[in-house]
């Protein structure tokens, strides 16, 4: 099984509309690790890592978002394993 880190940029109507929460929700759920946080920016960054597949499909599945969300683009580029131990939020940077 190859883990890989991947880290996103989703930009749109990402902020206050819950996408963090269901950020964490959707990388729990798929057993994935890393984090989430609000950019000052407007956009949502994260952090994911795990089994190449469940990335896959977080990253998939983080296009649409919650039911509010109006994701534009994610921009998404493979960076080192970081070796996080759960997915969790981060305060805005």
């Amino acid at each position: 099984m190859t883990i890989l880190a991947r880290h996103l940029t989703i930009l749109g109507r990402v902020q206050g509309v819950f996408y963090r929460n269901w950020a964490v929700e959707t990388a729990r759920g798929l057993n994935l690790t890393g984090w989430v946080r609000n950019r000052m920016d407007g956009s949502v960054e994260a952090l994911v890592e795990g089994p190449r597949d469940a990335v896959e499909r977080f990253v998939l599945l983080a296009r649409q978002g919650p039911p509010a969300a109006q994701v534009a683009r994610i921009e998404a580029k493979d960076v080192a394993v970081g070796g996080h131990e759960s997915f969790q939020k981060r305060p805005t940077a």
